[in-house]
């Protein structure tokens, strides 16, 4: 991953991101892809949407270090832009990698990009775009694994009306037999 050249995104970064976390977690985030605190740092989730998260996962009962996080896109996008598929598809056999090594019993897209690829990856029908917000917090099994698409963290620095449906949301991953903390 860090050395890749598949496609034009890594002219303009300073770190493809591995994932990182747990290699044994029962729980993986995937989310759309670094920003630029990220990008200049080399980790997951140091900015902004990460202090967010951070709180996210307090309230849910996660602890950071029980899970695995990775994005769907290695690299930084220009100007935070939406991913191009040919970006996407360059870097999905990075994550299918992940997904096969971690071997997750759940699997949290982050954001629209990520919860259509990861849906499109496992076969489940995905709504039109307008429709999205109906997924969040639902789990859906597929492929041996429960799939809970949730809405990227950074959606509450936009509009902090989302952040008691995100708490919500995120409180069902802690729910979920044995995703908390583990003792």
């Amino acid at each position: 991953v860090r050395g890749c050249r598949k496609c034009r995104l890594c002219e303009g970064r300073l770190h493809a991101l591995c994932g990182e976390g747990n290699r044994r977690a029962r729980l993986m985030l995937v989310a759309q892809a670094p920003g630029a605190t990220e990008d200049r740092e080399g980790r997951m989730f140091l900015g902004p949407s990460g202090r967010v998260l951070d709180e996210l996962l307090k309230e849910a009962g996660i602890e950071r270090s029980t899970l695995y996080m990775t994005n769907l896109v290695k690299c930084m996008l220009p100007k935070n832009r939406a991913p191009k598929r040919d970006e996407i598809a360059a870097c999905a056999p990075y994550l299918e990698r992940e997904i096969a090594l971690v071997d997750p019993e759940v699997i949290a897209p982050l954001g629209y990009y990520a919860i259509r690829h990861i849906f499109e990856t496992y076969g489940i029908p995905l709504p039109p775009r307008r429709e999205m917000r109906m997924l969040f917090g639902k789990a859906v099994s597929a492929g041996g694994r429960t799939i809970i698409p949730l809405q990227h963290p950074a959606v509450v620095l936009y509009n902090a009306s989302y952040r008691a449906s995100l708490v919500e949301n995120y409180k069902k991953l802690g729910a979920l037999p044995e995703m908390g903390n583990r003792k």
